[in-house]
């Protein structure tokens, strides 16, 4: 059997994103296409707009033949540790053998011409980094510039369109996992990754998530004609989440020091981030007082996000070189025993019940709790119950 894999978050799932799995099958050659999807968290610092077994089951009947979860310690983390996390796992499969991601352009080869670019970030790399970043630029964007300007051989746009950003990241992660599958670039059709205009069929799932929850006849027919038909019955039954609250009582709850163990604080930027908690106690007032040219909104509520969970960078870099495991969410009931059997043959546990869960030891054990966790925070902040081995024969 050969696998296609998909890095995904389906937030919530739209045309688009069917759109890309039916490229993917016609394109890639492959037997199965194999999601791996952020839980309950996203990586722009959010709480998703359904839980993981509902957009698990959407993937599914949308196309996919089955959904494994990207732990929240990467599917929480900048888009580095994300890709570097999902292609650990993935790579522990043997049959999969393609990775397939939506891009503004590009072919498989410039990807990887970019990706090689980025693992060799040697002492001029990181003098020119430093360079540019004292002149007050975000991390991503000096770190960007640095290397075009020390490779003129890269394709820009490969580092500064947003989906073909994360799809360099992606190659970069199979070169330095030494993963045997290659890159797939899907181009992107519709709105584009941050784009809030609402189409005709093709919106971004940015401009979708402004209009879920408004019971105005543009916002119904906008979700209607963007999402499938299953995806918008439960559209319809939305309901928001209180995290922001949360997330900030969690703030002031912990110390500076323990808010600067998540991944992406650095250069003290927990004393910032809690002081202004404690003086603007609203979660978007202190949003905007810490959000800087240098220090991107992604970013703070990714460090938000990460302090709620209780997700330290220690732990994530251990889990990023530990063997883990393959947590099922959903898997299409036609052909099921034939696509379990071969993702069982990997070199991680494949976790689909129960009983399962005894297989995992150490660090696997410790970021399976960490993903439990994160659900039992998501099934209070929803109102829920979702177990940790409920995978869905759809």
């Amino acid at each position: 059997m050969k696998i296609c894999a998909v890095i995904c978050e389906y937030n919530p799932f739209h045309n688009g994103h069917r759109y890309q799995l039916e490229e993917i099958r016609r394109l890639s050659g492959c037997d199965k296409i194999l999601c791996i999807m952020s839980g309950n968290f996203t990586q722009r610092g959010d709480a998703a707009v359904f839980g993981k077994y509902t957009r698990a089951r959407h993937a599914v009947m949308s196309g996919a033949d089955a959904v494994i979860e990207l732990p929240a310690a990467f599917a929480t983390a900048p888009a580095e540790l994300f890709a570097r996390g999902a292609v650990h796992i993935l790579a522990s499969i043997p049959a999969v053998k393609v990775l397939a991601f939506g891009s503004e352009s590009g072919n498989a080869e410039d990807f990887l011409r970019a990706a090689r670019a980025m693992l060799h970030e040697d002492k001029a790399f990181r003098a020119a980094l430093k360079a540019q970043m004292k002149e007050g630029t975000s991390y991503k964007v000096a770190r960007m510039q640095t290397l075009l300007a020390l490779n003129s051989d890269v394709d820009e746009t490969l580092l500064t369109s947003p989906n073909n950003l994360l799809g360099t990241e992606y190659c970069r992660a199979i070169l330095a996992e030494n993963a045997d599958m290659v890159p797939l670039p899907i181009v992107r059709r519709g709105a584009g990754y941050a784009d809030t205009s609402i189409l005709k069929d093709f919106s971004s799932a940015t401009a979708l998530r402004s209009v879920l929850g408004k019971n105005g006849f543009r916002a119904r027919r906008a979700l209607k004609r963007n999402l499938p038909a299953h995806v918008y019955a439960d559209a319809r039954n939305y309901r928001a989440l209180d995290y922001e609250v949360a997330a900030l009582c969690a703030l002031l709850s912990n110390s500076e020091e323990e808010i600067a163990l998540t991944p992406d604080c650095s250069e003290g930027l927990e004393n910032r981030i809690r002081t202004m908690a404690r003086t603007n106690p609203t979660f978007y007032g202190m949003l905007e007082k810490v959000v800087s040219k240098r220090y991107t909104r992604s970013r703070i509520k990714r460090i938000v996000m990460q302090n709620f969970l209780g997700i330290r960078l220690k732990e994530v870099k251990s889990f990023l070189s530990a063997p883990l495991y393959c947590h099922m969410l959903a898997v299409k009931k036609e052909g099921a025993e034939e696509l379990l059997s071969a993702l069982a043959q990997g070199t991680f546990p494949l976790i689909a019940r129960k009983s399962d869960f005894s297989l995992l030891k150490r660090d696997a054990l410790a970021c399976f709790l960490m993903d439990s966790r994160a659900n039992d925070l998501y099934n209070a902040l929803s109102g829920t119950h979702t177990g940790d081995f409920d995978t869905q024969f759809v």
